[in-house]
């Protein structure tokens, strides 16, 4: 059971060193609103999400202030509007997009994510259509967020959808160039992706999920940075043990929130996801725990093996203090959002393919980062394609969320504001992919994806 004195203990995390719930994360099902009238179905879309997340702010602010725990942000992932949309005969579906951004105002959270297809083993005709509306759609939204999930281990890589989001990528930049392409910041490309994350801008609401349900995201790169301030010089093992007890502590406190939030929302709890989400705030930064192990930077030779550690052990210590743990759940590594891989991308020191690499073993993948804008479309395609390869063959999420930003070239600095940071762009390689990615098709899955 957990008690209010264990809430007392963590006031040094919450005061000196970043610690905070990242969101609390309302999933509703859509499954119940489509309609062949477009016009219907986006009027009970919004009826449904303003009724059901009526008092999700609140409630957040409630505990907030009762508990003493900073709650950063309130949202909203709803079921994949692929599957809302295909029941009317429209193929624009921006107004769905609308209908969830009007809604996401109405009560008043940050992002509302679910503009989404899962097209990892082929497309209806309601997939395509979706991923021909993202870059219109999340241009002319404040809050709307979009995820593709292109490819799974069991069903190998949709080469088609791939080529496509590609291309949408680069569409969405072009239609926001004056904000650096802060449309395609609300884009995440998937392998593998997960049913209950509670992160943006991935978020969606599976249809295994129950009709609504409550997650929470915690934080606290800076705790850990803290924690492993104390043993400085010890063995691996002495650092893995001191994660883990700091990430016992960090989900526990989640999972109190959670359950405050669940039985004051009449809502079940779902999970609790303990990925470490840094900010750009100095202090909160995946990449100071990697240097506090010994590394000059990030992205020097060690570096993967570092961040393998610490994914680890940030899950080892979750499991410990919650039944309930899910979501994405170890560290991720996103360079506009974290003070310390920022600065290492414009030292270069940190390059697109070390990125890659440590995408092996971290909680994601390729995350917030800024290229020239004139990249081409087939190697934003190629991009997503490795790093959706890394996720199908290792049998993990991973993702890319790609800015070519308009105008920009390398060495210039993309600002997004807020948790979104600022994005230095990187370089990508002279290489050119356009017939690679222009054969289609899908690639198979694995040998290791016959289990059963």
């Amino acid at each position: 059971m957990i008690n209010f004195n264990e809430i007392l203990q963590t006031n040094e995390m919450i005061d000196a060193q970043h610690l905070d719930i990242r969101t609390i994360t309302m999933g509703i099902s859509l499954l119940d609103c489509a309609d062949a009238d477009i016009t219907v179905a986006c009027r009970k879309i919004y009826d449904k999400i303003t009724r059901r997340a009526e008092r999700l702010v609140a409630v957040g602010e409630e505990i907030e202030s009762e508990f003493g725990i900073p709650i950063v942000n309130k949202r909203i992932s709803v079921t994949p509007i692929a599957l809302i949309a295909g029941a009317c005969g429209e193929t624009d579906y921006t107004p769905f997009a609308v209908a969830l951004d009007n809604a996401a105002k109405t009560v008043g959270v940050n992002f509302i994510g679910g503009f989404s297809a899962l097209v990892h083993k082929g497309f209806i005709d309601a997939d395509r259509n979706l991923i021909a509306s993202i870059p219109r759609a999340l241009s002319e939204t404040e809050r709307v967020c979009a995820s593709v999930n292109v490819g799974t281990t069991k069903a190998g890589i949709n080469m088609d959808a791939v080529r496509l989001c590609g291309e949408a990528v680069k569409e969405a930049a072009r239609l926001t160039a004056e904000t650096g392409g802060f449309a395609c910041a609300k884009l995440v490309i998937f392998a593998n992706a997960v049913e209950d994350n509670p992160f943006m801008a991935g978020a969606f609401h599976g249809v295994g999920e129950p009709e609504c349900v409550i997650n929470v995201g915690v934080s606290g790169p800076g705790v850990v940075y803290h924690a492993l301030q104390a043993v400085k010089g010890e063995p691996f093992d002495v650092v893995a043990e001191t994660i883990k007890k700091t990430a016992f502590r960090v989900t526990r406190m989640g999972q109190l929130v959670a359950r405050e939030a669940s039985a004051r929302l009449g809502a079940p709890f779902g999970i609790v996801d303990l990925s470490l989400a840094p900010t750009p705030a100095i202090g909160d930064s995946v990449a100071d725990i990697l240097t506090e192990m010994g590394l000059s930077n990030v992205g020097a030779h060690g570096t993967t093996a570092a961040l393998a550690l610490l994914n680890d052990a940030v899950k080892k210590g979750g499991v410990m203090a919650s039944s309930h743990v899910g979501g994405l759940s170890g560290a991720f590594i996103p360079v506009s959002e974290d003070a310390g891989m920022i600065a290492a991308a414009q030292s270069g020191l940190l390059t697109i393919e070390k990125l890659e690499a440590m995408t092996c073993v971290c909680s994601v993948g390729l995350d917030m980062i800024a290229v020239p804008g004139d990249t081409p479309a087939a190697t934003i395609s190629a991009i997503i394609a490795d790093e959706a390869a890394i996720g199908m063959i290792n049998n993990k999420t991973t993702a890319v969320r790609i800015i070519p930003a308009p105008g920009r070239v390398v060495g210039d600095v993309v600002d997004f504001g807020g948790l979104l940071g600022t994005a230095p762009v990187m370089p990508v390689s002279r290489g050119e992919s356009a017939d690679f990615i222009a054969r289609g098709g899908r690639i198979p899955a694995p040998l290791h994806s016959l289990r059963n």
